[in-house]
Parts: C-alpha cells; structure tokens; sequence
C-alpha cells in the first residue's frame, strides 16, 4: 500500500505505520512500548461509500449501521487481542467518565468528552473529523485516557480535567503519563475566526504562540500547541508528550476532514483514535 508521506519524520516524532488486509492505522511507538495497544484509524480499508472504501467508523446517522460495525470489525482486528470498545456521544463539553467493567463499557449515547478507565480488555475510542485525539497512559498504573479535544475542548481545558480526574480516580501522577496526539487540523491549514482567537487570548497567557494571522480578525490556530501547553502545566514532562506530524485537512487522502469534506460530499466519516491496556497472553 503506498502511503506518500514523510516517514522520517513519523518516526522521529514516535509513530509508525500499521496495516492489515487494507485497513491502515497510525500508531504511537513509545505507548505501545509502555505496555499500551494504541492507534488513530485512516480512512483505508473500510466498506463505506465516503466516497467509497472507507473506514468510516462512527456517525449512524450519515452511515449505514452494518458499514460502521464492518469498519470496526476489521479496525479492531488490525490491532489483535480481545476488546471491548467504549465510545461516547461527544459535545465538545468537558465531561469525564470513568468505564468501570467491560459489561459498563459506554455506548455511542453517552454524553461526554473524555473516557478514563484502569480494566484491561477495555479499548476507549474517542471519533473525530479535524479536532485533535488526545490518549493518555501510565504505565505505574495501568490507567488510559481517552480525550476528544476541538477548539470548544481546548478552551474548556478538558485535557487538565482529564489529568485531575485520573489523579482523583486512580492515583495517577502526572509525571508518570505518557501522551500521545493523533493526526488532526493543524496550524498550516486551521482557520478560525475573532470569537475563537478573542476567547483563547481571554484565557491562555501563551495564546500568542497559537495563532499565525491570515486576513483581518482571522488566523490560523495551532490546537496541539495549545493542548501540550496544557500538559505540561499540569506535570507531564514535555519528552513524554508525542504529537504526530500528520493534518487532516490537507492529507485528505488519508483522513476525514469535516472543514474539506463537509461541503463535497454532505456527509463526513469518522476517525477513531484508541488506546487499552495491553493484555498479555
């Protein structure tokens, strides 16, 4: 399968390719390392008309039900093992659930947008289109995090709720926490209006370093900056935090893009970012 894209650069920021009977995911070396089974689907591989062959794998109301669950299917078999997935309704809100047991693992209704659990055999998925997937994992305690972080959950600063939860739950400290950030909208091609830069300069001392202006009251906006920012104030050393070099909107091909693709097609796909604690056999 060609993938045209700068693997030396993947590689230097800690990811690598994984591929399986055309379903093609992106995962994060030093996680996996740490005992986590992790990736951030593509659009390769799938069975959904978007506009064809995709691995769309969420939005029920865009997809036909037995696409989405084939997608998952041959997703999950890409990555082995035994898995319950638990995903949730997201809001761009900053709720935080904690999965308790694979027979608790949350369906696509439940509201909130972030997913934290300590049970092996639970692989929490958060979806996203453009915003940016963030997964957490502590190799101490066995605990992952799953977190679905647009501009609204950036600004909501759900990335430290997250931490605090997971200290608050299972002791988790966070200079333990490796964090990985998916393939999302980035600064080259992010634009966002006055009442997106007024409300991150209101809140954010380094809101500045985020934005690249582009024409009167607009800029480009930089949302894995932002989110390692937030990281890093709550304790997760900097070379513990691992970003992949890869924009969904401008590697369309790749991935699905709801600012490219929403006024194309009428319908956007799916990606689903995920992590579990790896269960040896």
């Amino acid at each position: 399968m060609e993938i045209i894209t700068d693997d030396a650069n993947l590689t230097s920021a800690g990811f690598h390719w994984r591929e399986k009977d055309g379903v093609l995911a992106l995962v994060c070396g030093p996680l996996e390392q740490d005992g986590f089974t992790n990736a951030f689907s593509t659009r390769r591989g799938g069975a959904s008309p978007m506009p064809r062959d995709a691995l769309n794998l969420a939005g029920f109301d865009a997809d036909a039900a037995e696409n989405i669950y084939e997608n998952r299917r041959r997703f999950l078999r890409l990555l082995g093992g035994e898995w319950t997935l638990a995903t949730c309704w997201q809001e761009h809100g900053r709720e935080v659930r904690v999965v308790a047991n694979p027979q608790a693992a949350l369906s696509d209704r439940a509201r909130c947008d972030a997913l934290i659990t300590d049970r092996a055999g639970i692989l929490l998925g958060i979806k996203t289109a453009d915003c940016v997937p963030i997964l957490l994992g502590d190799a101490r305690t066995g605990v992952v995090a799953a977190i679905h972080a647009g501009w609204r959950g950036t600004l909501a600063t759900l990335a430290l709720e997250t931490l605090h939860r997971l200290r608050e739950e299972y002791g988790v400290r966070a200079q333990d926490v490796r964090a990985c950030m998916g393939p999302a909208a980035r600064a080259c091609c992010y634009e966002v209006g006055p009442e997106v830069i007024d409300a991150f300069r209101a809140q954010f001392a380094y809101a500045a370093g985020l934005f690249t202006p582009t024409r009167p009251d607009h800029a480009r906006i930089d949302l894995h900056h932002a989110n390692r920012e937030q990281l890093i104030e709550a304790g997760v050393a900097p070379d513990r935090i691992h970003i992949a070099p890869l924009c969904t909107i401008c590697r369309n091909d790749l991935f699905f893009s709801y600012r490219h693709e929403k006024n194309l097609y009428g319908h956007v796909g799916r990606l689903l970012s995920v992590i579990g604690k790896t269960v040896r056999q």
